[in-house]
């Protein structure tokens, strides 16, 4: 097959709408989320596009380091690189940077994953979801994300997402909020959506303590899941989580490949895991993790990073080829104000669809080719 011969990044910051406590203000006042874009090009003059979606408060990476992998480490090895053998393209970006615990730097790998299944797709004329396997659905539900520490703000939240046609609701709970608001939160938003799918996350605020009391009291309160309650390092306590089983116990954080995945599972710990392509890695290490949870019979929900374009277009193609039945907690159509790929992406009221077209089935605008510079080039 023909190698790849260019690799090419840009950064581009989507403008944000609303509060969300996790994507802070810059220098300026005003609240962005940072990307990365990456566009490989084989020899045939194929390209295929990907996305870094780096986020301090939630990861390690920032946009700057991911900046500076793919450009100084990642770009020089893939050139030559065949990208439809996908496991060849990851063994030498995990050569280029070696793991710690897991796989170092996922979310930068990430962007060269879904750029090869999207170069690939598009020269074999087959979308994303077909390489897996095929799409057990061609839409998802969406669930609303309600994230304040001020509950004027949580009713103005939850008074739009019902606005907009959300039935389902994704609440952010832990510090800086006290165990009370949470709960008060949870009670507020299950007389709001009695019927709803509520899924809290405590995005690993909680100690394991205060997890073990929380459990059981979000359960009261009207919550189905609980997300990320305590630091993914902290095996003893999500196996006491489990075996208390006030609430299904959900992993997010701790998952960037299906190697750290089973031994979880072997160890009694999770109940199911958040999905988000973004943060594992990719779509090729998906995969693995969702055949792994079906095999285990564990939950498998769909999430996301506020992902904008081509990311958001990832999830879409894992989560309807894996058969998701459950809300999506992907919010960035929610929280972002601005897109590349025009009105594709744009749910109509809680339902969004799976791209069609061939690789993430995805076309950005010129604005996205206006930020590429060449970083690796045969």
């Amino acid at each position: 097959m023909s190698p790849i011969v260019c690799v090419e990044i840009g950064r581009f910051d989507y403008p944000v709408a609303g509060q969300f406590k996790f994507l802070k203000p810059g220098p300026d006042g005003k609240v962005y989320r940072p990307t990365v874009l990456l566009r490989l090009t084989d020899a045939d003059g194929h390209a295929g596009w990907g996305q870094a979606v780096p986020v301090p408060t939630w990861t390690y990476e920032t946009v700057e380091t991911v900046e500076t992998t793919l450009e100084r480490y990642l770009a020089p090895v893939l050139i030559g690189t065949d990208p439809s053998d996908i496991d060849a393209v990851h063994t030498r970006i995990n050569e280029a940077v070696k793991p710690a615990f897991s796989t170092g730097q996922p979310l930068c790998k990430a962007a060269v994953d879904l750029a090869c299944y999207d170069l690939t797709g598009r020269r074999e004329n087959r979308s994303v979801a077909e390489r897996l396997g095929g799409a057990a659905r061609d839409t998802l539900t969406l669930s609303w994300t309600v994230a304040s520490s001020e509950m004027d703000v949580v009713e103005e939240q939850l008074a739009e997402g019902r606005n907009r046609g959300y039935r389902n609701y994704n609440i952010k709970v832990g510090p800086p909020q006290t165990p009370e608001y949470d709960l008060e939160l949870t009670r507020r938003v299950r007389a709001f959506a009695p019927d709803g799918f509520l899924w809290a996350d405590a995005n690993t605020g909680y100690d394991v303590d205060t997890a073990l009391r929380m459990a059981s009291r979000l359960r009261d309160a009207g919550a189905d899941v609980l997300e990320s309650p305590i630091p993914p390092n902290r095996l003893s306590g999500y196996r006491a989580l489990k075996r208390q089983g006030a609430l299904p116990i959900l992993m997010d954080e701790g998952i960037v490949s299906h190697v750290e995945t089973k031994e979880f599972i072997r160890l009694g710990m999770i109940d199911g895991i958040a999905m988000k392509p973004a943060r594992c890695g990719g779509i090729r290490e998906s995969e693995k993790i969702v055949r792994l949870l079906r095999q285990e019979g564990l939950m498998v929900l769909g999430s996301g990073l506020t992902d904008p374009d081509m990311a958001l277009s990832a999830a879409l193609h894992v989560y309807t080829w894996a058969g998701i039945t459950h809300p999506c907690a992907l919010n960035g159509p929610q929280f972002l104000a601005d897109r590349l790929a025009g009105d594709l992406l744009v749910p109509e009221a809680d339902r969004i669809s799976l791209p069609s077209g061939p690789g993430l089935g995805v076309a950005l605008d010129s604005r996205a080719e206006r930020t590429l510079r060449v970083v690796a080039q045969a």
